[in-house]
């Protein structure tokens, strides 16, 4: 046969499926996911077991847990001593359990995550509740199965006298299924098992009023009983788990914040840390200290606050932004008949209690194949002693013990097990004492063996016992509930002002793109002007901006996108420091830039929208609110087409007019409202009607005709004509010219385009920089006042072959103001 002959071909995806299928299925039943019945993992199950077979229980002295460990990977899990460990850590550990299952000695972890001692240095038994979980293990209550060598045999599941899955709960994943079920009060498990038995129709509602939610170890408080009510009727629901917090005051009109419980599963170090790190980095202003003084009383972390702090906007900005509130989802899923199903609470007792039904089914038929045997032993010994003499000269006559055994069947009629019985009565036992004690051991026998029957006999004295039981383990391990339920979610909010202190500051962009916020002290200090403020050699301040750390800028590019900034993340820096690059603290992409900056103190402001203007002549205006983002990347403020791009971005109420300017000459006055709020990503509506050569270089709002129109052409001939002399027209039209552009070859020109366009109400000081880098400054007052299509007069004298490429206004007079 050719080596090729002994393959059979086979497809990839059906070995791939089959094999992991098989996997699949081994660590949902075998590994991750709980059996309903007793609440137990398989190696949870398998320690336990061991633990209970080798004597290790809560009356005899500790164990090395190493012995534990080795016992269940020898015989019963072949798997990692490791994962053994670990399985048995979680049952001793009283802030992950309800009711630890091992009680351990030594170092067994902590609530801040630190590791266990390695299983060489801990030691272990049983705890007594585990006891219940075995109880009756041994009056063949369960099935058994081979180990994985065939040597041994072990539980299939535990007798589980009491409703560990419920009371426990636990956390597992595998391939497919996840579980996630919380602790119980063992109480009112208990409670509802027995409410459960005694009306097996009983309706959700009638049960959540027995079983108010779970009960952490951790203790907390519980919050949305609409969550846990969906849980117990589906399986699945979600709650939220706060911490135990109370404010108290101290000297000096202080106050300070101490948490004496935490959610369950929470790492305790780790809160204290998100918490300290909250006060290192200024996140929230107010807190003073955060300490850890958990000890032997318990469990308890403070967190002091500066004098005058908000002491509860602090709190609900930990509640929201650490563990200090966490969400719970339930997702019980157990395994029943070697399925894992999702349960509901009621589908879940209804498992536990048809369980219990079969484990003292069990122990009754075994308990009455004793009885019946010592009855049918002691019946037979009665009648032995009441012949005794015909006995003694019978069992004289035999030859040897198997001829004395037959004798004893053959001439009175004993069972062989009776005569066995016999053969071996010690002599003292036929002391009249002696008979007595047996006739009276005998009624005893009977009347249990009555009592077996009626238990067997009747599933209302079933339940009976089983209630009788659960009541006795309900009176000894029962405990009060440790984690509070309240009904409503309650919403957290968080004041801006409990996150930054109110002050005012002022904001700086300079024309190469460097963004630095300033204290007024600081620019007081350093001579409370604009010309002495710190930038980049050929840098020159753009935007000056007076604002408050609660305010928010609206940052807007040229290719229609906006980035929302509070004003407390700009990074402060003193008035003579260049400040930091724009990229550094939103996400600027490099072929794009700024072009507006929007103070804005309410988003929410009523009647108030945003003006766009773009270089192709389209206008939009959007209401203010549609850009109120939690996001600090890039959002669309205006869809912008191909070849065109913003040119301004203007706050505005709505109620005054339009004028834009092209750099051809021409301007249009259009009243602001005809053009129709939109939403948020329009591209907006046509102001003005351009040539293909023209573009829009300059958008002002104006009213009321007064004041002036000042242009500047491209090398810095500049005019002012009358507001009055620029008709309102409809939108959309080509306009009327404003400035006159002198041609010749002997005529000195006056500018090739408009490169800038201001509406003066009163005087402007306004800079101009040009291609090179020089920095112009003029004010408006220099610009002859002529008609509209007159030709200017110098204002910004630019070198040849130069031009004016950006114009600004310095607000000075504002800032010495505020400065005051």
């Amino acid at each position: 046969m050719s080596m090729l002959e002994q393959f059979l071909p086979a497809f990839l995806e059906e070995i791939v499926g089959d094999r992991f299928g098989r996997y699949s299925k081994y660590i949902i039943q075998d590994r991750a996911i709980p059996d309903v019945r007793d609440g137990l993992k398989p190696v949870q199950r398998r320690i336990l077991y061991a633990m209970y077979d080798s004597g290790n229980t809560p009356d005899k002295q500790y164990r090395k847990s190493a012995k534990t460990v080795g016992d269940v990977m020898g015989n019963y899990h072949p798997h990692g001593d490791s994962s053994i460990y670990e399985g048995m850590v979680r049952m001793a550990q009283p802030w992950k359990m309800a009711h630890t299952l091992v009680d351990g000695h030594g170092n067994w972890g902590s609530q801040d995550d630190d590791p266990p001692a390695a299983m060489r240095y801990t030691e272990a038994r049983l705890s007594p509740i585990a006891m219940e979980l075995l109880r009756d293990i041994d009056k063949r209550t369960v099935m058994f199965k081979d180990n994985f060598d065939n040597t041994t045999k072990e539980p299939v599941v535990l007798p589980s006298r009491y409703p560990n899955l419920l009371v426990n709960g636990v956390s597992g994943i595998s391939s497919g299924f996840a579980t996630e079920i919380p602790p119980h009060n063992l109480r009112e498990i208990i409670d509802a098992c027995i409410a459960v038995m005694a009306r097996p129709d009983i309706t959700l509602e009638e049960l959540t009023t027995i079983v108010k939610g779970p009960d952490f170890p951790t203790g907390g408080v519980i919050m949305g009983e609409e969550g846990i009510r969906e849980a117990y009727a589906t399986g699945k629901g979600r709650i939220y788990l706060r911490s135990k917090t109370t404010i108290e005051d101290m000297r000096g009109g202080k106050q300070q914040l101490v948490i004496t419980e935490i959610p369950y599963q929470v790492v305790k170090s780790r809160l204290v840390t998100a918490m300290e790190n909250i006060r290192l980095e200024k996140k929230v202003e107010g807190i003073a200290e955060v300490r850890d003084e958990s000890g032997r009383n318990g469990l308890r972390i403070v967190v002091e606050f500066k004098k005058d702090a908000d002491a509860q906007g602090i709190l609900a900005y930990l509640l929201k932004k650490t563990d200090l509130q966490v969400a719970y989802s339930f997702n019980m899923v157990a395994i029943v008949n070697k399925t894992p199903m999702q349960l509901g609470i009621k589908q879940m007792l209804d498992a536990y209690i048809a369980h219990q039904k079969e484990v003292v089914t069990y122990r009754t038929q075994y308990e009455l194949e004793k009885a019946e045997d010592r009855a049918h032993v002691v019946e037979g010994l009665v009648k032995a002693l009441n012949i005794l003499d015909e006995v003694i000269a019978a069992i004289k006559a035999s030859k040897n013990r198997a001829n004395a055994q037959e004798n004893l069947v053959a001439k009175f009629g004993f069972t062989e097990r009776q005569a066995d019985a016999i053969l071996t009565l010690q002599l003292y036992r036929l002391t009249n004492l002696e008979i007595t004690s047996l006739e009276k051991e005998l009624k005893e026998a009977q009347k249990r063996i009555a009592y077996l029957r009626s238990i067997l006999d009747s599933e209302k004295k079933l339940i009976g016992v089983i209630k009788d039981e659960l009541t006795e383990i309900r009176e000894k391990y029962g405990i009060e509930r440790r984690s509070d339920i309240r009904g409503e979610i309650e919403e957290l909010k968080v004041n801006l002002e409990v996150l930054v202190t109110p002050e005012d500051v002022l904001v700086t962009l300079s024309q190469h793109g460097y963004m630095k916020r300033t204290s007024m002290l600081s620019f007081t200090r350093s001579g409370g002007e604009i010309d002495n403020a710190g930038v980049k050699e050929g840098d020159v301040v753009r935007e000056l901006l007076p604002v408050n750390t609660i305010d928010n800028l609206l940052l807007f590019t040229r290719k229609g996108q906006y980035y929302l900034l509070p004003v407390h993340h700009i990074p402060e820096f003193k008035w003579k420091d260049a400040g930091t690059a724009i990229v550094n603290i939103v996400p600027i992409p490099k072929d794009d830039s700024i072009i507006s900056v929007i103070p804005v103190k309410d988003l929410q402001a009523a009647h108030a929208s945003l003006v766009f203007v773009t270089k192709r002549g389209q206008v939009k205006r959007t209401e203010l609110k549609e850009y109120a983002t939690t996001r600090s990347t890039a959002v669309a403020a205006c869809k912008v087409a191909d070849g065109d791009e913003l040119i301004k971005v203007a706050l505005s109420d709505g109620e005054k007019q339009l004028l834009l300017v092209t750099k051809n000459g021409m301007s249009i006055r259009f009243v602001e409202a005809e053009v129709n709020p939109m939403g948020r990503v329009a591209s907006g509506v046509r102001g003005i009607q351009l040539k293909d050569d023209d573009e829009v270089v300059a958008a002002d709002w104006v009213a009321d005709d007064e004041g002036e129109v000042l242009v500047i052409s491209d090398i810095g001939y500049a005019k002012r004509s009358l507001l009055l002399d620029y008709p309102i027209q409809g939108r959309g039209g080509k306009g009327v010219q404003t400035f006159e552009f002198k041609e010749g070859k002997r005529v000195r020109p006056n500018g090739a385009v408009l490169s800038a366009a201001y509406y003066c109400r009163n005087p402007l000081d306004i800079v101009a920089i040009s291609t090179s880098g020089a920095k112009l400054q003029a004010n408006s007052e220099l610009a002859p006042i002529e008609d509209r299509k007159s030709i200017g007069k110098l204002m910004f004298p630019v070198d040849k072959n130069d031009v004016i490429v950006s114009t600004f206004v310095r607000t000075a007079i504002e800032i010495n103001q505020k400065a005051d």
